[in-house]
């Protein structure tokens, strides 16, 4: 029965897996496929569901955490605009992992409501192949890092 309820996880996993919204980030995406392997490498280390469902937590949160990761590279070419990009002027990249193509035009810095410097920007992604246009607010924390507000 034991193996029966770990087999039946696994098959959840991967239908989680191949039903994933693209709209996931790459965050989820590698928590989703990193549950689904580990919750396999669990079964087959210690044949019971116990190894499973930790296999499956370990391989969540080792997931996400790479899958996290590949965003990393345009969190910090946006950080960057907002540090050092000047108002008004685009500045253009391509992740070379996912191929999203970004153009960020930021705006001049001011104070906001917490005496935080503040920025605006414009920022235009492709996608998928689907283009998308968003204004975001960056503010520096204490430790003065830019946190989309």
């Amino acid at each position: 029965m034991k193996q029966l309820t770990a087999l039946l996880l696994v098959c959840c996993a991967f239908l989680l897996m191949s039903c994933a919204n693209t709209n996931l980030t790459k965050g989820q995406q590698g928590a989703i496929g990193g549950g689904a392997a580990g919750a396999l490498i669990g079964q087959a280390i210690g044949h019971n569901t116990e190894a499973t469902l930790i296999g499956a937590a370990v391989g969540t949160m080792l997931g996400y955490i790479v899958g996290n990761e590949m965003d990393k590279y345009d969190r910090q070419q946006l950080n960057h605009v907002y540090e050092r990009g000047v108002s008004g002027t685009t500045s253009s990249w391509v992740n070379p992992d996912s191929g999203n193509q970004y153009q960020v035009t930021p705006q001049p810095a001011y104070v906001g409501p917490s005496q935080q410097n503040c920025r605006q920007a414009e920022i235009i992604a492709v996608i998928d192949g689907k283009q998308e246009r968003t204004y975001t607010t960056a503010c520096r924390d204490a430790q003065g890092n830019w946190i989309l507000q």
